[in-house]
């Protein structure tokens, strides 16, 4: 969340820079809280120190032997007033956090200015579309031709938006993944996590999936006990292992990666991408965390890209890198670069990966600090994540990038040795 120091130092300049993301600051309703809450802590003030006096005039009035009852009333009734001061100022206060728990991360200030997607800027291209000699297929037809990609028996199972991989299929989704882990392991200096897949609410609050998406979220209600959420991302529970932390700021940067399914409703993607993987309830991601000092975060974020392009280029995918825009931008996100790969069949680029530079806004939720060898006192952390990468879709791009005029399917170099020396699937 953002600092309420700074709403209430700088409110306009920060409703200014969020309506560039189409955000509009209830202003007026934040002045009026926060006027009340002036005034009822004022008064709650004066109040507490004339009943500190009074108190002590009893302790007089007792010693010169005078009636009391008079000053202990008067006690009484500040008490009970104090007491319902407090009630105000928690029911003010509560009303405050949970519109700062609304409000989106402020855009650095290189970020491009836009009001969607169209105003996403493509910083750099890397390799070439196939020019086929033959028809394309699309992934469907192509996992279909031998029964290994099974959406029939899938919905059959879980309804729509699931997916069934079987035999190389399901080998090559797998190859990606661990393909994935092991270069970002050994050459890109990550630590390898396996997480639960199961939250608490505190962590999704923590990296900005609630209170605003619980509608995107698969809830599991349990009597008694806290309920518990299926994570729509490794980054929930990778970025939360600082959460209320104060790290040595000799253990920085923190670099977690973790190969995980994924579960989303995708409440507000109704009729979007209904055929095949691109969009799914349950999809597998390797994900990449980096927990920063301050001052490196925008360091870390080309870092962090580059980690995810690098995945692609020794699949030998095309693809193209997009500052994305002040309105396109995801909530928790100060700034974020999107990778999308080319999907033949569709004549087109597709997101592929997501990766962000958060600042403190998560660090802030999460309390996750480090101590400032400098002044010897925690400040905030600053988090950043991406995908490095999203399995389901690199499986759909190799898929298709890779078809051959029969079907089959040609493995890609650094794949083979995931798949036991196989050239080809089909």
């Amino acid at each position: 969340m953002l600092d309420s120091k700074l709403l209430r130092s700088n409110l306009q300049d920060v409703a200014d820079r969020l309506a560039s993301r189409g955000f509009a600051l209830d202003v007026a309703r934040i002045e009026a809280l926060e006027e009340q809450r002036k005034t009822v802590q004022t008064r709650t003030e004066a109040l507490q120190a004339e009943r500190n006096a009074r108190s002590k005039s009893i302790g007089q009035a007792k010693q010169r032997g005078e009636d009391i009852a008079p000053l202990m009333a008067d006690v009484e009734r500040m008490a009970g007033e104090l007491s319902a001061g407090k009630v105000e100022l928690d029911a003010i206060q509560t009303e405050l956090d949970s519109i700062l728990l609304g409000i989106p991360n402020l855009p650095h200030e290189s970020v491009p200015v836009g009001e969607d997607e169209d105003g996403n800027v493509e910083v750099r291209r890397w390799g070439t579309p196939t020019a086929f000699d033959f028809p394309v297929q699309d992934h469907v037809a192509l996992g279909e031709k031998f029964g290994w990609l099974d959406f029939e028996t899938a919905a059959k199972l879980s309804g729509a938006r699931f997916a069934l991989l079987r035999g190389p299929i399901a080998r090559l989704h797998r190859a990606l993944a661990q393909f994935m882990i092991n270069l970002h392991v050994t050459e890109h200096g990550y630590e390898e996590a396996y997480t639960p897949y199961l939250v608490q609410a505190p962590a999704l609050q923590g990296t900005g999936q609630l209170p605003k998406f619980e509608e995107d979220l698969f809830k599991i209600a349990r009597e008694g006990e806290a309920d518990l959420y299926l994570i729509p991302t490794a980054e929930v529970s990778l970025t939360n292992i600082v959460a209320g932390e104060i790290v040595d700021s000799k253990q920085l940067p923190i670099k977690f990666v973790a190969h995980t399914p994924c579960f989303r409703s995708e409440a507000g993607a109704s009729g979007r991408d209904t055929r095949g993987m691109i969009r799914q309830h349950q999809f597998d991601k390797v994900e990449m965390v980096q927990i920063v000092e301050p001052s490196k975060s925008m360091e870390a974020l080309e870092s962090l890209t580059a980690n995810a392009e690098k995945v692609l280029q020794l699949l030998g995918l095309p693809y193209r890198t997009l500052a994305l825009c002040t309105g396109d931008m995801g909530f928790s996100a100060v700034k974020t670069y999107d990778l999308e790969v080319w999907i033949p069949s569709q004549d087109k680029y597709r997101e592929i990966s997501s990766c962000s530079n958060c600042g403190d806004f998560q660090a802030r939720r999460m309390q996750a600090r480090f101590r400032n060898p400098e002044t010897g006192k925690p400040e905030l952390v600053h988090t950043l994540n991406g995908s490095g990468l999203a399995v389901g879709r690199t499986l759909v791009a190799v898929l298709e990038n890779y078809q051959q005029a029969d079907g089959s399917i040609r493995v890609p170099d650094v794949l083979k040795p995931y798949m036991g020396g196989l050239e080809v699937i089909g």
